[in-house]
């Protein structure tokens, strides 16, 4: 092998990993949209779980990604730790399809069937596919269909190049010699777990031993604890990903590791049984590219029918290595691991958007409620519910800009922009309930009462606020995007009584029958109420522009009070409900 066959074969490992990230990366991507429902049918039973977890890392090509999604999602809640091991099983025997894609490079023969199933046949023509969808393609899903295509010409051209650069190897006494010392199982399983801990890929790594045995050197006596060893090796990526998270996400990348660990020591110790008293003569043959894929396979499905009975078990392992101790903070956070999967993070910003608008809309209604009975811990509650807006806000917002900047469909763009939108009213409506709560403060300690008549108009726009309030929660809780039909003449009715009730004030202060500091707070209340229907008339504008696919607030609204028949209908309802005598 000379100085330039090595410069070809790094090359050729370098356009490999390349077109291996590459298309991975583009695979979730263009899966990502899919991968949220699949989750959310995902019960407690492990054999659905196992599925989900082989399908989604077949899809996607990488077991070490979907081990670290299943980390995220246990860290966010998204998934229990039972439901996890069946994935991260399923994982592992997913991952295993790679490796037949490749061992396609050891095809051999004039058959025109064989001839068209080789790579070097099958690949320019994807690669011209996905270039015309890259240069020409006009929207996201276009464009990730090309870097799948792309990325899986460059992977399998890499395999190409680099299988034929090593090919000198076979002439290399000192690579024969390197190969046979891994025909010990212990260091086989070491070499395996190193290159592919490094890689953090068990496919790439596979792949390169494909790669390999192009040479005809390497004996399925040094390939198959070699392959043992990569299992282990993979689980680097999923405890990395779990520093510093939650107690059950350290447990499901725990669970990863023992399954690995425990499968290939037990298949490890039936191997050595069965190489020391029979010693096979296949042990020293030189192993195929589909003969490793056959192992790979093989190990992966035989380890997962020992364990997978044992699944209860391995989760109290992992329990045990890692005991409850403290009750964790109850803290407002968002997983970055999700990130990796933009559709599944958008889904959990929803949610956390939602939690955020109960949060908001509780301080609200205890505001609300403080008129009529205040007392210090009321206000002490609403001040803690508004804390926790605000520590929404600061984690969303944070998040939200971060996912901004990942691949995302325009939808899933104008979604995150909404967001984005409506956290700001979440705060302001928090915000606005403490001072409403402030005002019943300083009314009980300076001795102020309303007259009975701006007792009972201050209790009819309240009752407005308190609906419209209801309104919007519910809207934004079922995904409601027709929302405006109801909310928005509410936000008009508010907007009216609250001139009406300011020239009411003014007519009772200019007669004697109010005080001037009644009318401050009387002022105060009222600018608070409405300010809340604004708000919650924006997000409602943001749930239309969702379903319109529109951008321009303002516009949609004021398209919609002009052109809506129901909004008309539903103006005449509430203003006989909340009017005035």
């Amino acid at each position: 092998m000379t100085f330039f066959d090595l410069l070809t074969m790094i090359g050729g490992l370098s356009l490999f990993l390349f077109g291996m990230t590459v298309m991975g990366n583009a695979l979730e991507r263009r899966a990502g949209s899919s991968l949220k429902n699949i989750l959310e049918k995902i019960t407690g039973n492990a054999f659905l779980g196992f599925l989900t977890g082989l399908g989604v890392t077949a899809v996607i090509q990488s077991s070490s990604a979907t081990t670290v999604m299943v980390v995220g999602f246990v860290n966010s809640g998204l998934m229990t730790l039972r439901q996890a091991i069946g994935v991260i099983m399923g994982a592992n025997v997913g991952t295993t399809v790679t490796a037949w894609i490749l061992s396609l490079s050891g095809l051999s023969g004039n058959n025109p069937v064989i001839q068209m199933l080789k790579p070097t046949s099958f690949t320019p023509v994807l690669a011209l596919i996905g270039i015309v969808f890259l240069m020409f393609g006009k929207s996201t899903k276009k464009k990730d269909t090309a870097m799948i295509l792309l990325g899986f010409a460059t992977l399998m051209f890499g395999m190409d190049t680099m299988s034929g650069a090593v090919e000198g190897l076979k002439d290399v006494p000192a690579f024969t010699k390197l190969f046979l010392l891994f025909e010990n199982p212990l260091l086989g399983v070491l070499a395996g777990a190193l290159l592919t801990a490094v890689l953090q890929s068990s496919s790439a790594s596979v792949g390169i031993l494909q790669a390999l045995a192009a040479t005809g050197k390497i004996s399925y006596g040094s390939a198959i604890p070699i392959i043992m060893g990569q299992n282990i090796g993979t689980c680097v990526t999923s405890l990395l990903s779990s520093v510093g998270a939650k107690k059950n996400a350290r447990r499901a990348a725990l669970v990863h590791l023992s399954f690995n660990v425990i499968g290939t020591i037990i298949l490890l110790i039936a191997y050595s049984v069965v190489r020391t008293a029979f010693s096979p003569a296949i042990l020293h043959e030189g192993a195929s590219l589909a003969g490793i894929a056959v192992c790979h396979s093989a190990f992966n499905a035989v380890c997962t029918v020992i364990l997978f009975p044992c699944a209860g078990l391995l989760e109290k392992l992992s329990i045990r290595l890692i005991p409850d101790g403290e009750r964790e903070e109850d803290v407002v956070e968002l997983d970055e691991r999700l990130l990796v999967t933009p559709a599944v993070a958008l889904q959990r910003c929803h949610e956390t958007v939602l939690d955020m608008a109960r949060d908001s809309f509780k301080a609200l209604k205890i505001a609300l409620d403080a008129q009529n009975a205040y007392a210090p811990e009321t206000e002490q509650a609403v001040r803690d519910a508004e804390e926790r807006v605000d520590r929404y806000e600061d984690v969303l917002g944070s998040y939200l800009v971060k996912l901004s900047m990942k691949p995302l469909t325009e939808t899933e763009n104008r979604h995150v922009a909404k967001y984005l939108k409506m956290i700001g009213d979440f705060e302001r409506i928090s915000d606005h309930g403490v001072n409403i709560v402030e005002a019943a403060a300083e009314m009980q300690e300076k001795q102020i009462v309303f007259t009975p008549e701006g007792q009972k108009e201050l209790s009819t726009i309240s009752d407005a606020v308190s609906e419209i309030a209801e309104l919007t929660l519910a809207a934004l809780e079922k995904g409601d995007r027709t929302a405006a039909d109801t909310i928005e003449p509410l936000e008009e009715i508010i907007d009216g009584l609250k001139e009406d009730l300011r020239t009411r004030h003014i007519t009772r202060l200019q007669a004697g029958k109010c005080t001037i500091a009644a009318g401050f707070v009387w002022s105060d209340l009222l600018t608070d109420l409405e300010r809340v229907s604004d708000h919650c008339s924006n997000v409602a504008g943001c749930l239309m522009e969702m379903e319109r696919d529109e951008m321009d607030l303002h516009d949609a609204l004021r398209k919609f009070r002009s052109e809506s028949e129901t909004y008309r209908k539903n103006l005449e309802l509430y203003n006989e409900k909340y009017s005035l005598p």
